[in-house]
């Protein structure tokens, strides 16, 4: 229970630390204050071993808070700091940065020093995800698709480009800002993906990680330098994502694909948040993915059942989707909503522009997408063989269950 709980106030707090530490001693002191953000989680999992306290988020500010003083006095000799810290403004201002509109504005800070143009694109994502949101570097590996050990090469890039002290702890102004807010949505965006499309092997959906994906774009909307069409859009298509995450898995832990799911447990007060959300998103002519993506996840809400769904309306926006982002994946799911709509030739023209290299660790959905296809157009001896492919190639064992129910549909 404890390493739960621990694992789960990681996921919310350990960015929160880092962002404020960062604040207080600087970039050049990432690394110390990432070790030292850490070790504070690594002793509350043995502390918490004999007595959980009764307030562990609290619990772990005091911690962070000490963590301060313990960093100061390493620096000391460095940095002739006051030799009584507790007695200093210094030491007042610390209480003050652990305030909640402090941190969120440190997390601001932190997100957008991240997705700094001096860090390549590649690195500012995987960057964002560690000192943000506490990914680890499987976890990030899954979020984009890369090797365990690219990760770690564009951590240490990205951390190598920012000691170089160009790089301010700031969120940027004028026509710096538009740019890199577009990498800090691209950031969140897929923070908020691993929750809702878990690559663990145990866990479909992270609820937590759709949360902080959440809260973080509701700050940028709070700000109102980051408060734009595109983000309104980014915030709408997660209200209408979270509102299905009760229904994508039934009481036997099972996955329930679109056209199985129970309606009913839809969250209707977030179809409605999104609803009016995505009304602040249009109120311009500047469209973004995210407006065209909410834009397909609301077709899907409005359906009554399955059999309503407009898959043509859906097709439609997912053409001016590939059209502003020409990516494998949109073209993957093209030949899906062809197969629902029973354009066999139209999905299997998208399907050859495809290989499974273009997925890397979710290869399995383009095997699976195959397998569709040949059972579609009453080719069982293909969709096996390419079922099995998925099946090899599949990590998380909900989807290994799920399409090896599908298997035993096709072979009985």
């Amino acid at each position: 229970m404890e390493s739960k709980l621990i694992d789960h106030l990681f996921r919310h707090h350990s960015g929160k630390m880092v962002s404020v530490l960062t604040r207080i001693f600087g970039l050049s002191n990432l690394e110390i204050i990432e070790d030292a953000v850490q070790d504070t989680f690594v002793k509350a999992s043995i502390s918490w071993r004999k007595q959980q306290p009764e307030n562990p988020e609290a619990w772990l500010t005091k911690a962070a808070k000490n963590r301060v003083l313990d960093i100061f006095r390493k620096l000391k000799a460095d940095r002739k700091l006051l030799p009584n810290l507790q007695q200093s403004r210094d030491f007042i201002a610390v209480n003050e940065l652990f305030l909640d509109p402090e941190i969120e504005d440190a997390q601001l800070r932190m997100i957008f020093t991240a997705c700094h143009p001096n860090l390549d694109p590649r690195d500012r994502i995987s960057f964002a995800l560690k000192t943000v949101s506490g990914f680890s570097i499987k976890e990030i590996s899954s979020a984009l698709l890369t090797k365990e050990e690219t990760v770690k090469k564009r951590l240490s890039r990205a951390r190598k480009t920012i000691q170089k002290g160009t790089i301010k702890f700031h969120i940027p102004q004028g026509k710096a800002l538009p740019e890199r807010l577009e990498s800090v949505m691209e950031v969140l965006y897929l923070i908020f993906n691993e929750g809702f499309h878990s690559n663990a092997k145990e866990t479909l959906i992270r609820k937590e990680l759709c949360g902080e994906a959440m809260r973080l774009c509701k700050m940028l909307l709070k700000n109102e330098h980051t408060r734009t069409s595109a983000a309104y859009a980014l915030f709408a298509l997660m209200c209408f994502h979270s509102a299905r995450l009760e229904a994508k898995i039934n009481s036997s832990n099972e996955i329930l694909d679109l056209k199985h799911q129970d309606r009913s447990l839809w969250h209707l007060p977030l179809i409605q948040l999104g609803n009016t959300i995505m009304n602040k998103a249009v109120q311009n002519t500047e469209y973004s993915c995210y407006h065209y993506e909410a834009a397909i996840a609301a077709e899907h809400l409005r359906a009554s059942n399955f059999e309503e769904t407009d898959w043509e309306k859906i097709l439609y926006w997912y053409e001016f989707l590939y059209e502003m982002q020409p990516i494998p994946i949109h073209v993957l799911t093209m030949a899906v909503v062809c197969l629902q709509d029973s354009k066999f030739a139209k999905a299997k023209n998208y399907l050859d522009q495809l290989e499974a290299s273009d997925f890397e660790q979710r290869s399995y959905l383009y095997y699976g997408t195959l397998s569709d296809y040949y059972h579609s157009t009453e080719n069982i001896e293909k969709a096996i063989i390419h079922l099995d492919l998925a099946l090899k190639t599949v990590t998380n064992s909900l989807e290994k269950e799920y399409l090896q129910r599908k298997r035993m549909v096709l072979t009985s």
